[in-house]
């Protein structure tokens, strides 16, 4: 058993595990090589070999305890047969939603789509094998905001203008659940040894909503899963201090926390569940002693607690690949 799985299955505090999300990307040199060649990035996603390729580049540079694959959440509208596109200074653009065409799609349909995701997860499990693999999916209520709203929601959001239709919207969440299982399951036949569910836009919901939204698809789905035996992550970002419903209400394996949930809090609160994460992206563009200050703070935290050191979010563009190294380094020292 990996150092990762071990840490979440057994809970235990023995290792500290780390990795970054994000950790295979854009603030890397080599990553940019690939991608200037590569501009279409749903194409570069389904290149199976270059898609392992770039997983691995993190690996090799810092040598961390996982590889999440190189992949992205929208995956799954592109599968369904909603148009995706990547933007620059935009971010991703979505196209109309054919709400028919999508409720008729097939698993066989879907699959035929997305399949080389499960072919770069192989490839890695390969070439890694005492690494843990991670796969991921988006969580139902995400993935639903970007296929109504057709773009991030950063900028423009309405909950109610965007589930005005509560018919649809029901049916498309159904629709999605299932796609989203099924993607996970195939993930974890290729060879994925952890799954990480990224509910990026929880913190838009009503609280009132969370139970309909947030919290019931992926107990849902993580239900349809669970007799796969392979840890489940599952990061609701944006909650604060409803991380704890959340935990209570859905039962991830493994709780990833953003940056704006209090570390302590959530050691307090989380009532044992190993924790995943915290530190905010953005002191990784400060100087060592910031850096260090801010990631010795997260280890007195959870010194002697189930918990794999990560962010509260994704690596930025502009960090340095040598600040991913100094950061690997004090979390060695401190095992």
């Amino acid at each position: 058993m990996n150092k990762l799985v071990e840490c979440i299955s057994n809970r235990d505090s023995s290792y500290l595990p780390i990795w970054f999300m994000r950790q295979a990307g854009r603030y890397l040199p080599e990553f940019k090589e690939i991608r200037i060649k590569n501009p279409n990035f749903i194409n570069l996603c389904l290149n199976s070999e270059l898609a392992a390729e770039i997983t691995i580049q993190p690996i090799k540079r810092f040598d961390l305890d996982a590889a999440i694959i190189f992949s992205d959440i929208l995956l799954i509208p592109y599968g369904l047969g909603q148009k995706v596109e990547f933007k620059k200074g935009e971010g991703p653009v979505l196209g109309d939603l054919k709400i028919e065409e999508i409720l008729k799609t097939t698993a066989q349909n879907f699959l035929e789509k997305v399949s080389p995701v499960y072919k770069v997860i192989s490839k890695v499990k390969e070439k890694l094998p005492q690494k843990s693999v991670i796969g991921f999916a988006g969580a139902p209520w995400t993935l639903l905001v970007y296929m109504l709203n057709q773009k991030s929601p950063k900028k423009d959001f309405d909950f109610f203008k965007v589930i005005k239709n509560e018919k649809l919207t029901q049916k498309l969440l159904a629709k999605l659940e299932d796609m989203i299982s099924l993607h996970i399951n195939e993930q974890i036949k290729a060879g994925a040894d952890v799954i990480q569910i990224f509910d990026s836009w929880a913190g838009l919901l009503p609280k009132n909503q969370l139970f309909n939204f947030c919290y019931n698809p992926s107990k849902n789905i993580i239900n349809k899963v669970n007799n796969k035996k392979k840890p489940i992550i599952c990061f609701p970002r944006g909650l604060g201090k409803e991380y704890a419903e959340y935990c209570e209400k859905v039962s991830p394996h493994c709780i990833s926390i953003d940056y704006d949930v209090d570390p302590q809090w959530a050691k307090n609160n989380l009532k044992g569940i190993p924790i995943q994460g915290g530190m905010d992206p953005k002191i990784l563009l400060k100087d060592e002693n910031a850096i260090k200050k801010e990631v010795e703070k997260y280890l007195k935290i959870f010194s002697g607690y189930p918990y794999i050191f990560n962010l509260g979010h994704g690596v930025l563009p502009d960090t340095k690949p040598e600040t991913i190294r100094y950061i690997t380094n004090l979390v060695r020292k401190k095992r």
